[in-house]
């Protein structure tokens, strides 16, 4: 079957090159998400251990409808019964870009009454939809039709860690791809010196300790009734098994508010991590640091609700100059503050367009030197 994975805007490159190496397939991005072939256990495996992608989906179906009859004809000719039990409950989205079916309320009742009638017609009764839930997206793109049967449920950026939030929170499948944007690898010290709730440290204490972003929560998936998961278990004993220690504690993350700290300190042991991280109360025109060519990998506060203009023009210059004394460090931020090159003194040798939410932003990346080769 065809397996869909979301992306993040901006960021499919980044899913794009994870799910390479989870499946050795290679897969170009359509409208933010990539198709590969696999089965049930593919479907597992990406949801269990994708960090960077948004949603796992099975891909239904697609076809062309300009009108609601071609719309209800073309799903009806899905194999439905194949994904669907007689007791399934089914809830139907929609999404729809540039097309002449353009009512999202009329696609929605529309493609459900279709899915009910085929499903009905192949089981010979009423659908009681007492089962499971199922939902199921219908996307519409200049009048193509794709259907997809959502397997993650809520998004795979809630690996359930983070039960509270600070102000400006980032999601974690983001954070994770900001850190495999960067040239930080677990053998570096990085630092955010911005670390609010923990976000990026957290994800990155995953990373180094290997830790499966879906290890401690649920996915739609496993409650199909049309498919067999028994061997998730196995799968999940396998991914406990993978779990490695650190030899020290080479990630950091810092914060001028006590109660943020205390809230990564939280989230950091909810996720296992607490070993490999460390978060403790600073305000950044204090950090320094000994080491040489080091990682910052932050989310500085941006002014949109936390922070006056004036504020963040300081807050960015400290940075700045904080950066400058730093021997060799690397230096990546993700901002909508169109000036932070000027305000920290430093020009970017990247620049890429992320959203933070709905919030359009630019990761800035600023290389270090690289550390001379080992003889």
């Amino acid at each position: 079957m065809k397996i869909t994975v979301s992306a993040p805007s901006g960021l499919e490159g980044v899913v794009k090159k994870e799910l390479y190496n989870l499946t050795g397939q290679d897969s170009q991005a359509l409208n933010g998400r990539l198709t590969i072939d696999g089965d049930i256990k593919t479907v597992a495996n990406l949801n269990l251990n994708m960090r960077t992608a948004s949603r796992v989906y099975i891909l239904l179906g697609n076809f062309k409808a300009t009108n609601f009859d071609e719309l209800f004809e073309g799903i009806s000719n899905i194999d439905l019964e194949n994904y669907f039990d007689k007791v399934s409950k089914i809830t139907v989205l929609s999404n729809i870009f540039e097309s002449k079916l353009n009512s999202v309320q009329a696609v929605k009742s529309v493609a459900k009454k279709a899915m009910c009638k085929r499903l009905e017609g192949f089981y010979g009764c009423n659908l009681k939809e007492i089962g499971a839930n199922h939902s199921v997206e219908i996307s519409i793109r200049h009048d193509y039709v794709s259907v997809y049967l959502n397997t993650s449920g809520e998004p795979l950026h809630k690996r359930g860690y983070r039960t509270s939030v600070g102000d400006a929170p980032i999601k974690e499948n983001v954070a994770a791809c900001m850190l495999y944007l960067s040239v930080w690898n677990k053998s570096k010290v990085l630092v955010d010196p911005f670390c609010g709730s923990g976000t990026i440290a957290i994800e990155a204490g995953m990373i180094a300790k290997n830790i499966a972003p879906g290890l401690n929560r649920d996915f739609d998936f496993l409650h199909f009734e049309k498919f067999d998961t028994s061997f998730y278990e196995d799968m999940l004993i396998k991914a406990k098994n993978d779990i490695v220690k650190v030899d020290k504690v080479s990630i950091f993350g810092y914060d001028i508010e006590e109660s943020q700290v205390k809230l990564a300190r939280m989230h950091a042991k909810k996720a296992g991590v607490s070993d490999a991280v460390f978060f403790g109360v600073k305000d950044v025109c204090d950090f320094t640091s000994r080491e040489s060519y080091g990682v910052i990998v932050t989310n500085p506060p941006y002014g949109e609700r936390i922070l006056s203009r004036n504020q963040v023009v300081s807050l960015y210059k400290t940075f700045g100059r904080v950066y400058s004394s730093l021997d060799n460090w690397s230096v990546y931020a993700i901002t909508p503050v169109s000036d932070f090159e000027r305000l920290i003194g430093k020009k970017a040798d990247k620049k890429r367009k992320i959203y933070n939410g709905q919030l359009e932003c630019i990761y800035y990346s600023i290389l270090g030197a690289k550390p001379p080769k080992k003889q």
